[in-house]
Parts: structure tokens; sequence; C-alpha cells
């Protein structure tokens, strides 16, 4: 690409951002080209909507099952741990039952060993802001060099179909996510009069209509109409999505999914391709559960006979994330993450005895790092006024959309958001020198 073009198309893209902006208080590199994927990998992006809803399925059901003494009663214990009995005891109302969220985002590196799923996340930020970059890039090149994965209104377009029939949908943005407030704001406004961004405190809801929930269940002492909300809900007289089910948004269902002693439950419930899809796509994970072992016991592939044993790897050895699996303020956002390999020992050290000490209440993961490969790309810098190529890493972010119900719901791409940061950031997430775009293909 010329210079010409590339200061054309940055300059086109950065007059379009919002006069508020789109992320309070945060910025980010703009790239004159979306992120383009090799047709196999997208080809894969876009089938994987219908593994993770069928995953969501399976996990809501070994969940139950597990309360109801059809499955080992741990699996429960463990997704319980830290919960207040009202928030529980709305994850298992009747009214909710065949409920699971209606956005489905992965968060998705790009490996030497192909596309790894680190993290699945059903409240997530960066709806709008792909949807503003679709639109954008779309402008800029009208689909002649690029064809973007859920074209130029998928995200618009799937987020609004989620709400069925619902007359207005109020979106509502808690304190804690108040940075993304800026985003939906403009999604909103592209939507239409249906759609309406409120605070936790401005949200009157009227019968049929619907919530969709932006702020996190460990919140909602901070949300006064929640309980509200959950109720009308649970007996049908409003939707609200993602339902109050806080085992849907625990990182540790992806430990449960290499646990042995439920693979033929997962190999049942998923099906043998989906099972083995899965198993190859979400790094080998283990929950940090400091219950003693017996003596001749070890912990599968670390063989480790205790977690205390983690504090003594070699850097080498320590090619492991921690992180704290859910309800918890440092459990979004790249908070409460710790890459082994690059902390020092006694850095390290303090990371796992903060994860046994917190078990109790907040249980944390173990998972293998799969580091991700090195992507060309290019920013523009407006100050030298010319394009600036660079090796990065890239983090992929599909957004999947789930309409229908029941047997009936299927899942479609919206877009994919790419986050591409510079080599020496090892856990990839939305920064000032980080590239935000989208993924496209070549036509």
């Amino acid at each position: 690409m010329e210079i010409s073009e590339a200061r054309d198309r940055a300059v086109r893209i950065r007059q379009r951002i919002p006069p508020g902006g789109l992320f309070a208080g945060e910025s980010w590199r703009i790239s004159p080209v979306p992120y383009v994927l090799p047709p196999e990998l997208a080809k894969e992006l876009e089938g994987l909507g219908r593994v993770l809803l069928q995953f969501y399925r399976a996990l809501d059901l070994l969940y139950r099952q597990s309360v109801a003494g059809k499955q080992p009663a741990w699996v429960a214990g463990l997704l319980d741990r830290g919960k207040p009995a009202d928030l529980i005891a709305w994850q298992r109302h009747a009214g909710f039952r065949h409920e699971l969220p209606r956005v489905i985002r992965p968060d998705v590196l790009v490996t030497a060993e192909g596309l790894k799923i680190t993290e699945l996340d059903s409240v997530p930020g960066g709806i709008g802001l792909t949807a503003w970059l679709q639109e954008v890039y779309h402008e800029t090149d009208g689909g002649t060099r690029f064809r973007l994965l859920g074209g130029s209104t998928g995200m618009r377009d799937g987020f609004a179909s989620i709400f069925g029939d619902a007359p207005r949908v109020h979106i509502v943005v808690s304190e804690e996510s108040a940075m993304y407030r800026p985003e939906m704001e403009w999604l909103a406004g592209q939507l239409g009069d249906r759609f309406a961004v409120r605070g936790v405190r401005e949200a009157q809801v009227g019968p049929g209509e619907a919530v969709y929930r932006f702020f996190e269940l460990f919140d909602l002492a901070n949300i006064p109409g929640a309980t509200e909300w959950f109720d009308r809900a649970a007996r049908g007289e409003i939707r609200i999505t993602p339902p109050p089910k806080p085992a849907l948004e625990e990182k540790l269902a992806l430990a449960l999914l290499w646990n042995r002693n439920l693979q033929e439950f997962w190999r049942r419930e998923l099906g043998a391709a989906f099972f083995d899809k899965l198993r190859a796509l979400v790094p080998y994970t283990w929950v940090v559960d400091p219950t003693p072992l017996p003596p001749h016991a070890a912990i599968p592939e670390l063989g480790l006979t205790d977690w205390r044993q983690l504090k003594t790897l070699s850097q080498k050895g320590r090619q492991l994330i921690l992180k704290i699996s859910g309800f918890s303020p440092a459990a979004w956002g790249a908070r409460g993450i710790y890459l082994g390999s690059d902390l020092s020992q006694e850095a390290w050290a303090e990371a796992v005895e903060r994860a046994l000490r917190e078990f109790p209440e907040h249980p944390w993961i173990l998972q293998r790092y799969h580091p991700p490969a090195r992507q060309p790309a290019v920013w523009y810098d407006f100050e030298q006024d010319r394009p600036i190529p660079f090796e990065g890493r890239v983090r992929l972010c599909p957004y999947y959309f789930v309409t229908g119900e029941r047997e009936q719901a299927r899942a479609q791409l919206g877009g994919v958001l790419a986050t591409i940061c510079p080599l020496d950031k090892k856990i990839i997430h939305g920064m000032d020198e980080a590239v935000e775009t989208v993924g496209a293909m070549i036509p």
C-alpha cells in the first residue's frame, strides 16, 4: 500500500471517531488496514459459534445435574464458591432453566500451533467498538481489497437480533463497566429509538421489554434494580441477558473440560467431534485446589504432589498462566493474570500463595501458556506522518450472537475484533500501544 493511501485511510478512520470517544479515557493505535486471516482460520472462526454454544449448553446441564445429584456434587460446589446464597438461588431458578448467554466472545490467541482459546466472556466489552470498526473499515475500503468477517453491519445486526420482539431494550451499564459506556451509546444511537443506554439507577423497564446486563454479578450490591429485574425475568414479564448464572462466567469451566472424571459427560453432551475440537483449541487448564493429595497421587500433566511445588519450577518450566477464575473485580480487564515465565521466582511464588489462600472464596486456575506467534502489522504514526510496520502478537475476539430458543438457538458470527500488541507485551489486551482493528479476508 502506498504511503499516501495509508495516510488517507488512517485519517478517515481517525476523523470518524465519535466526539466522546468509544472508551472512556482510553485510546489505541490506528491501522490503515484490517487484520487479514488465512482462509482456513477465518473458516474456523465462522464455525466456532456452534461449538461454543453447545459447550455452554453442556456446562449449564453439568451444573444442574451436579445440584440434582446426577453428576458429582463437587462440580456445583466448586462453581458456587464465594457466591452469595441469593445469587445461587437465582442461578437455580426454574425460570432461567433454559437461559444461556446471548453473546459469546472467546479470547483467541494466534499461535504457531494454530488458534488457542484462553477464556470465554459472556459480558464482553468491545461490541460497540467492533461495530464501529466494521463500519469505518468498510467505508475506507468499500469491500474492494478486504472482506470483513461479519460484513459491514454484522455486529450491529447481531446485537439487535438477540432481544427477539422486545419493543424496547435497556442497555444497563454499571459504574464498574463505565469505560465501555461510550461505545454502547454509539451503538444504541445507530440502532435507533428502540435501544437506550441507562445507568443502574435510571432504567425503568416496562412489561415485555428487555435488559442487556452490562454489569458483573459480583457487583450486584451496587445495582439497586437487579433483584427486581431478575424476579420479573424469571416470571417471563421481561427479558434479561446474560442470565444471572455465575457458573457460566467462571474461567474454571475450561478446567472442567480437561477433568478426566468428566470426560464421558463432555464427550456425550458435546459429541465426539466438538469435544475433540475444544480440547485442541483450549490449553490444558487446572483448578488450583489446595486440598492435600494422597501421598501416591500427582497433579495431571505437571507431576507435582502439592501445589506449593509450583513455586519452585524454573523459569523455563513456568510457561504457565495463573489467573483468578471469576466473581471478582480482579477477574476482568487483564487484572489478576500472572505469566510465570515473565516473573521473578519471588513474584511467582507470591502469586501461587495468593491463589492457594483465596481458593475458598475466589478459585484460581492455572493454564498452559502457548505464546502468540509473531505477526506482521502496521499502524499509522500521525506525528511522523507515516505508516509504521511492526511485528506484534495478536488476540482475536470473535463475537457470536445467539438467536432462537432452546434447541432451536443458533450462534452467528457478528465480527472479529483484532488486538495487536508489541512483542514485548506478553499478555495481550487493549492499551495505548495496541492496534485495534477487525478481522478480514482477501476476497
